[in-house]
């Protein structure tokens, strides 16, 4: 609270006195208390910010004996990343020294461009965009919940034929790269996403395309 102070008048000659002069001082206390109940009442009732993170499905190590067998994945696609580049292959892996009923597996090329990565990922995973095309709508015209929502978008990244992604690299690729091709998967609404490592034959693949 707010005090004045008064000072008594003097006298100067003749019995004329001066007038009285008053000072001012601010007591900050109130203010102070009132600052930190403001801080504490913010503090309690503020919500946080959470980080925007993304879930992966790491496989467990395999055995020795295992390493150098294909993964055998269902409507699934591998992508193999070396410096700024990007390869891929559809279904199961079939190397030079056993290959499948069409031949040894090829690798194809495509890059981030629009009708590269982004247009191969609509097209493979329609399944997918098109259930949440319809979600969209129904949650658009409250016909659905938001928590509905999710739990059927999650059954149809689930369902069987929705795409499944493995990711691998050599020694060259670029966590710019990584980054980018996790950023698409994500935009195309892929469910299962696998990191895991590449085979010496699919290196071996990989290189002979580099070059």
């Amino acid at each position: 609270m707010a005090e004045i102070a008064e000072g008594g008048g003097e006298s100067h000659g003749k019995g004329k006195k001066r007038a009285k002069k008053s000072s001012t001082r601010v007591d900050m206390t109130p203010m102070v208390d009132l600052a930190f109940l403001l801080l504490t009442f913010f503090v309690l009732t503020s919500t946080f910010s959470k980080p925007k993170v993304m879930s992966l499905v790491y496989p467990a190590n395999p055995d020795e004996t295992q390493k150098e067998e294909p993964q055998k994945i269902n409507n699934g696609i591998t992508f193999l990343l070396s410096e700024d580049k990007i390869y891929y292959y559809s279904g199961q892996y079939y190397p030079k020294s056993a290959p499948g009923p069409e031949g040894p597996t090829v690798l194809e090329e495509t890059n981030f461009g629009p009708n590269g990565l982004r247009k191969l990922l609509a097209d493979r995973n329609a399944f997918v965009l098109k259930g949440k095309e319809g979600l969209d709508k129904k949650l658009k015209s409250k016909e659905i919940q938001d928590s509905t929502y999710l739990r059927m978008l999650i059954e149809f990244k689930k369902n069987k034929e929705s795409l499944k992604v493995l990711i691998k690299t050599d020694d060259k690729a670029t966590c710019k790269n990584f980054i980018d091709l996790i950023d698409e998967l994500k935009i195309a609404e892929i469910g299962v996403i696998a990191p895991v490592d590449i085979l010496a034959s699919e290196l071996e693949l990989l290189n002979e395309k580099v070059k």
